[in-house]
Formats: C-alpha cells, sequence, structure tokens
C-alpha cells in the first residue's frame, strides 16, 4: 500500500514526489513514467521573482546555469533587463530524481486503469493501491477551455568558436514574422554550447520540425555562428489561454481524480509555463503531508481548489491574449510585446510571476495601443466560451 501514487513523471509530478521525499521520506511513494526517463527532453527557465526565496533554496539543486540578467530584441526597441533567470534541463532532473528518490521511481511502466474512488491503478498489469493518486500526464483537452498555443523546436549545439553572448535572449522577434508571432530564444551554457529555439504564437498546434530546423541554422549563420554540432533537440507545443470555464473543466472529470501540472490547468496564461505553479502546488501538498492527511479526497479538493484559484487570478491575462492573437495581423503581433518590454522592470517581473496588481493592469492598457483600438476592445471583452480547445 503507497501513500500517494504519481502518474507521469514529468516537471509537475517529479517535483512533488521530490518535494514530499526531502521532507516526509519516510512516506511511501510511488512515481510512475511510462518513458525510459523522468522529465523528458526539456528545458525549463524561471526568473528570481517568480518564486519565494524559500522555494528558489529548494529547487536549487536542479538548476543547471543561472544568469543575472536577460535581453530582449525587437525591431525598434532592445532592453536588458536584471531580473535574474535560472535554467533547468531533463538531464539534470532526471539525474538528481533518480538519486534522491531511487526505489520510489518506476520507469518504461505501462499504466492501465485507473479507479480513483477505490485508490488503484493498473501498472504493467498489476494493480496497486494508494491512499491517493495524481495524474500529471500533460495538457489535456477539454470542450470548456479556448486556447492558442506556444510552439517551439530548440537545438542545443556546440559552435566551432565562442558565440560571444554573454546572457539570454528570451525574445529575439528581429526575425521575420509567420505563423503568428515569432521569436528566438537563445541560451548560453557555456562559451561554445548554446540553445536556439525557434517560436511561434500561432492559433494551430503544428509543427514542422525540417523547417524550423532551417530557420535556426539560417539564425545561427545571420549571428556569424558556426554549428559544429548538434548535441539534442527539443519540441514543445504548450496551450495558451484565451478563456474557459474552469469548474465546468473540473465538472467533466467525474472520477475525482487529482491532477497536476497541464493537465489541472496549472500554467502561465501567457507563457504557458508551469513551473511557478507546480512549485507552488508541490508546497501546498507537502503541507498536507506533514499534516499527516494525505488522503484521495483531501488531496483532489486542494488541487481543484489551487487550480480553479490560478485560473480565476489569471483573467487578465487570457483577455491579454485575446488581444494578442485577434486584435491585428500576425505578422504585426510583436508590436504588442515591443510595447510591453517598454514598462517598468519590476511590472514585468510581476507579469511573468503571474502576479499583477490592478495598477499594473491600468498601466498596460493605458496610452495608444499598438494594435487597431476597435479590435483591441472587441479582443479584450471576448468572454465566449467556446465548445473546442482549439481557436477558432
Amino acid at each position: 500500500m503507497h501513500d500517494l501514487i504519481l502518474i507521469g513523471g514529468g516537471l509537475a509530478n517529479g517535483l512533488i514526489a521530490w518535494r514530499l521525499k526531502q521532507l516526509r521520506p519516510a512516506l511511501r511513494i510511488l512515481l510512475v513514467e511510462r518513458e525510459t526517463a523522468l522529465g523528458g527532453n526539456h528545458t525549463w527557465s524561471f526568473y528570481q521573482e517568480d518564486l519565494a526565496p524559500a522555494q528558489h533554496a529548494w529547487l536549487a539543486p536542479l538548476v543547471v546555469r543561472q544568469w543575472p540578467a536577460y535581453e530582449v530584441r525587437f525591431p525598434a526597441h532592445r532592453r536588458i533587463l536584471n531580473t535574474a533567470c535560472y535554467s533547468i534541463d531533463s538531464e539534470r532532473f532526471h539525474a538528481v530524481l533518480m538519486h534522491d528518490l531511487s526505489d520510489c521511481v518506476m520507469l518504461d511502466a505501462e499504466v492501465g486503469d485507473i479507479d480513483a474512488v477505490n485508490g488503484t491503478v493498473v501498472i504493467n498489469g498489476q494493480r496497486h493501491a494508494a491512499h491517493a493518486i495524481i495524474d500529471g500526464r500533460g495538457h489535456e483537452s477539454s470542450a470548456h477551455m479556448r486556447h492558442a498555443w506556444q510552439k517551439f523546436l530548440g537545438r542545443e549545439v556546440e559552435l566551432g568558436r565562442p558565440h560571444g553572448q554573454a546572457m539570454p535572449i528570451i525574445m529575439d522577434a528581429t526575425v521575420e514574422q509567420r505563423d503568428g508571432y515569432r521569436f528566438v530564444y537563445t541560451l548560453p551554457f557555456d562559451e561554445r554550447r548554446i540553445l536556439i529555439e525557434d517560436t511561434y504564437y500561432s492559433t494551430s498546434p503544428a509543427l514542422d520540425p525540417a523547417s524550423l530546423r532551417t530557420n535556426i541554422d539560417a539564425y545561427a549563420a545571420a549571428r556569424g555562428w558556426q554549428i559544429a554540432r548538434v548535441l539534442r533537440e527539443e519540441t514543445g507545443v504548450l496551450p495558451i489561454a484565451l478563456s474557459g470555464d474552469i469548474d465546468r473543466y473540473w465538472n467533466d472529470k467525474p472520477d475525482a481524480l487529482p491532477r497536476s501540472g497541464l493537465r489541472a490547468g496549472l500554467f502561465h496564461a501567457t507563457t504557458g509555463y508551469s513551473l511557478l505553479f507546480t512549485v507552488r502546488l508541490a508546497d501546498e501538498i507537502a503541507a498536507l503531508a506533514e499534516a499527516g492527511d494525505i488522503r484521495a479526497d483531501t488531496v483532489y479538493r486542494l488541487v481543484r481548489n489551487f487550480s480553479a484559484e490560478q485560473w480565476r487570478s489569471q483573467r487578465f491575462l487570457r483577455a491579454l491574449n485575446r488581444m494578442l492573437f485577434f486584435a491585428g495581423e500576425p505578422d504585426q503581433r510583436y508590436r504588442i510585446l515591443q510595447r510591453f518590454y517598454t514598462l517598468p522592470q519590476q511590472l514585468v517581473e510581476r507579469f511573468y510571476a503571474a502576479r499583477l496588481t490592478r495598477f499594473d493592469q491600468l498601466r498596460i492598457l493605458s496610452g495608444k495601443p499598438p494594435v487597431p483600438v476597435a479590435a483591441a476592445l472587441r479582443a479584450l471583452c471576448d468572454l465566449r466560451k467556446e465548445t473546442s480547445s482549439k481557436p477558432s
């Protein structure tokens, strides 16, 4: 009998399991992953103000690189923001969790029937029991959620000569605009090793890997970089929230199964990133464990309430997303972000931490919008509930 079984060994469930073991090593946890490694093949980045100091402290062993600042580039504006940023990669994630969780992890595992009511799950043909089960197997479409997409292909490469880039460029939107808002994201890990990511904010989740690889090669050449070898490649398609009904989203899941990460709707509405909410949820579940209250009903209630609270707190961000996607022509969407990055640094930090104040919201909307006014107002006020998670 386990205290907790976590289905899916990605970022969300991995951090929950790891945090619980840090604080309650006697807990009987089982982390189940269908692949041969935890965390997939990803890079997760976050900023200083996204997390509390104590959260930075317990996450620190996973960080592979940190920088004191980052840069953004747009056709009419370039800026360096003195905000510390950090990156975690899946290789370090897997290594640390396998060391610390040891016999609590089951890899290359096939999950069958999950019975949340009776607390059982079939794994590799055998039924396992637990006081609570959490499903963290990634994004799940819903008739009650309306999304667009941030999609990307990244290549970590080794260059023939030093790249000369001291800090991340999280948005280089000086590139040709196509398939929505496009930018290139670069993370320098050492003087010759750098991640180059071709990224799109699009109404279509479709990726053309061959085309994106060509774009990355062209970008490297334009920067004067000679790629000696490709070390690894990662792809992703993240939901960008436009509108929805979080209560109906959960009510459509009659199994009362707790969920985590993207599967619980826990992601930053505009970036699609889930790390900051995952860390916060891990601390909340750890508090339950500290109180000796890891039970199916208490975990479900906590996760559902946390998901609903975060969804409602991001209503303004979803309105901004609708303006980004529907208030102007696709090749002009960059103008909204270009203007946004002229705002005070602390406001930008609160934006990424999903903690905008009322004054921040007014500041973002003040002045002449960088898109047609009537279209901007229509997009901001559009609160339709779609019948598909795919945007119209």
